[in-house]
């Protein structure tokens, strides 16, 4: 026993002593032994698997070596595919809301009667004229209603829809009884009638139909003033003689109280037209003075208030201004202004009751839309649309509302460029596809007349295009052929909605109305609804699926099939290309992102004066601003903006806050103090103040 346990110690030694030299040749220099492949571990688990196991294992052994080609196939494809530089467009987006609205019966009225002006008590050569001239041959309701009221030499508060034709309701018996004067009327005895309008295109427009009017009654000279034009030209106008002088408010008073050949001595007629409009630009003030000029020379005259919407302001300004009325409203019958001592009458014609009981009269002809898109794909969806509209279906002829001056110059630079490949100059040369029926043009308040005034002709004579312009465009202008009005920005109040959109589907033609929200300003549909105004959705997926028409916007990929369908997936490809063009544009230098910065900035400055009334639909905080910078083709949220304008409002008025707070907080006025499209009448301390 002794010598068989002796012989194992030995053997189990030399074997020791080969492992330990094995160790040493396998790890020289000292290196650590190189750890062994568990390679047995892995046959003994072989043991119990099956022939079928085994096959499994190879087959993925062998997989690692066609997914290193795959890799290396997909990285080449990588290099051949053109880099997006824009984040994506749809994530992060907010859910957009169902809009919930009630189907409400609009207010709805007769535009046309079966009535001819034969009827009517007028001269001849007037109303061969109408037929001829004009191409009229029947009167509109208000026409119909109003015309005889005139004719008998009452005062007049006229209130009838948008394109009903209220410029002849007033027009033709003014020239009618200014030709039937026993006295035949000299150019030299100045002004006969005195028209006030909100707007210098407004005054061009009224000028124009008035010449008509008189064209068979020559020795009746008809004039216009506005601000923009030289002041010395319009003086030598005025000691030449003006019998019917049309004119906007601010430059009327500075003619007053600058202009001594003005006076008023025979002035018969006084005419406020869009009094509402005129009253919500600050021009209380302005109208004072000049009522004020004209009861100085001469107490006993006609006069008449036109408007769409009956406002608080414009129901004071006819207290003032009107005696003993007729108050002619379409929607309802004729009656008598109640005598200014009913109080209830009064209570019941409040700023805060017109706001919520005034139901307005669309055009039967119109058909209303709002969409509902997240701010990072409002600019996106709007071109889609403008392609839509203008390029891809018939020939339209369409306006976009903007909020401030800047927003048109920049959006009208950047669609120019963008949409229709090159500057204005170039487009008519162009024969491409992309820019043969783009033309694109803009109107706001901070252009100089001359270029304001070829803007309007161009516009109203082509019958194509696109006008980007602020609400300067938004009141009496009548543009033949209109088919689509485009609100990108939301109006202030449902009376301003009802004018943008009347500049469409006027006198019985067809047109259409779309109203862009953001999600959470969805609240502004059930408001409309509350005055009687129906609007259907039109879905922002179906605009942006026409970007499969233009294959500018396709994201080339080799080895791809042309697609003809409408895959959701390559429509929102090709909406984050046309969303790359813009961001390239823009960042294609640091002057157009200064432009972009400062486009933005009017639109949140914009957004700060919406009505306390509509705070809780249209809310700065509700806004996320780096969302908000992508529709204006910013990639970041702008770090540097400046302070907003509302800022200095709060310090401005401290010095007279006393006073200031004595005065009634009742009166309901627009807050547009950044709309600055007329330089003249706007008054920054007519601001509201907040109560403590």
């Amino acid at each position: 026993v002794n010598s068989q346990s002796l012989m194992a110690l030995v053997c189990l030694f030399t074997l020791k002593q080969s492992g330990a030299l094995k160790r040493k040749l396998q790890a020289p220099h000292g290196n650590p032994p190189v750890k062994r492949k568990r390679k047995l571990s892995i046959n003994t688990s072989r043991k119990g698997t099956t022939e079928a196991d085994r096959r499994k294992e190879e087959r993925s052994s062998q997989k690692p070596g066609p997914k290193k080609q795959l890799t290396d196939n997909q990285n080449e494809s990588q290099k051949n595919k053109p880099f997006v530089k824009t984040s994506s467009l749809f994530k992060n987006n907010p859910d957009i809301p169902e809009i919930h609205r009630k189907e409400v019966q609009q207010v709805q009225e007769n535009v046309f009667t079966t009535d001819s002006f034969s009827q009517l008590d007028l001269h001849p050569h007037l109303i061969s004229t109408i037929n001829t001239v004009l191409n009229i041959c029947s009167m509109t309701s208000v026409q119909k209603q109003t015309i005889p009221v005139l004719l008998q030499g009452r005062d007049a508060l006229v209130r009838s829809q948008t394109g009903s034709g209220k410029t002849l309701a007033y027009g033709i018996p003014l020239v009618q009884s200014l030709q039937g004067m026993e006295s035949k009327i000299q150019r030299s005895d100045g002004p006969y009638a005195l028209v006030l309008v909100p707007t210098r295109e407004l005054a061009l427009q009224s000028f124009d139909t008035i010449q008509k009017l008189l064209k068979p009654f020559t020795w009746i000279v008809p004039g216009v003033l506005m601000g923009g034009e030289k002041r010395k030209s319009e003086k030598a106008r005025l000691r030449k003689g003006i019998n019917i002088l049309i004119s906007t408010p601010g430059r009327l008073v500075d003619h007053i109280k600058s202009t001594e050949c003005i006076h008023f001595r025979r002035t018969q007629w006084l005419i406020i037209d869009e009094a509402d409009r005129i009253l919500d630009l600050g021009f209380e003030k302005d109208v004072a003075v000049i009522l004020n000029a004209l009861n100085a020379e001469r107490e006993t005259r006609q006069n008449v208030l036109l408007s769409a919407t009956l406002t608080e302001g414009v129901t004071r300004l006819a207290d003032i201004s009107l005696n003993d009325p007729v108050s002619i409203s379409i929607a309802d019958e004729i009656q008598k202004v109640p005598e200014p001592a009913s109080q209830t009458d009064r209570e019941a014609r409040s700023p805060s009751n017109c706001m919520e009981q005034e139901n307005f009269a669309v055009p039967e002809t119109l058909q209303q839309y709002v969409m509902m898109v997240p701010s990072k794909l409002r600019l996106v969806t709007l071109a889609a649309f403008i392609l839509q509209k203008c390029k891809f279906e018939k020939r339209h002829k369409m306006i976009i509302f903007f909020s401030s001056c800047e927003q048109v110059e920049f959006y009208h630079e950047l669609l120019v460029k963008v949409l229709s490949g090159g500057s204005e100059s170039e487009q008519p040369g162009r024969s491409s596809l992309s820019s043969v029926s783009l033309q694109f043009l803009r109107l706001h308040g901070d252009m100089e007349q001359e270029e304001r005034t070829e803007v309007f002709q161009e516009f109203l004579k082509s019958k194509t295009g696109i006008l980007l312009c602020t609400d300067v465009a938004a009141r009496g202008l009548d543009l033949p052929q209109v088919t689509w009005i485009v609100q990108y920005n939301a109006p202030a109040s449902p009376a301003e909605y009802i004018h943008r959109i009347g500049r469409t589907a006027r006198i019985g033609c067809r047109g259409s109305s779309l109203l862009v929200l953001a999600p959470s300003e969805a609240e502004y549909v059930s408001l409309l609804a509350s005055h009687k105004i129906n609007v259907s959705e039109l879905k922002m997926e179906k605009v942006l699926a026409s970007l499969m028409k233009d294959d500018r916007f396709r994201l080339h990929r080799p080895g791809r099939k042309k697609s003809c369908g409408k895959n959701p997936q390559e429509v929102r490809e090709r909406a984050t290309v046309l969303q790359t063009k813009f961001e390239n544009h823009v960042h294609s230098s640091e002057g157009t992102v200064r432009w972009a910065k400062k486009a933005l900035q009017s639109f949140l400055c914009a957004y700060t004066t919406y009505p306390k009334n509509l705070k809780h639909i249209f809310h700065i905080k509700s806004l996320h601003l780096g969302h908000v910078a992508k529709s204006f083709g910013l990639r970041d949220a702008p770090q540097n903006l400046t302070a907003l304008p509302t800022a200095k409002k709060k310090t401005k008025p401290r010095p007279k806050r006393s006073e200031l707070l004595k005065k009634p907080h009742g009166k309901h006025r627009l807050a547009e103090l950044l709309r600055s499209e007329y330089s003249s009448g706007m008054d920054t301390a007519g601001a509201k103040v907040k109560k403590k």
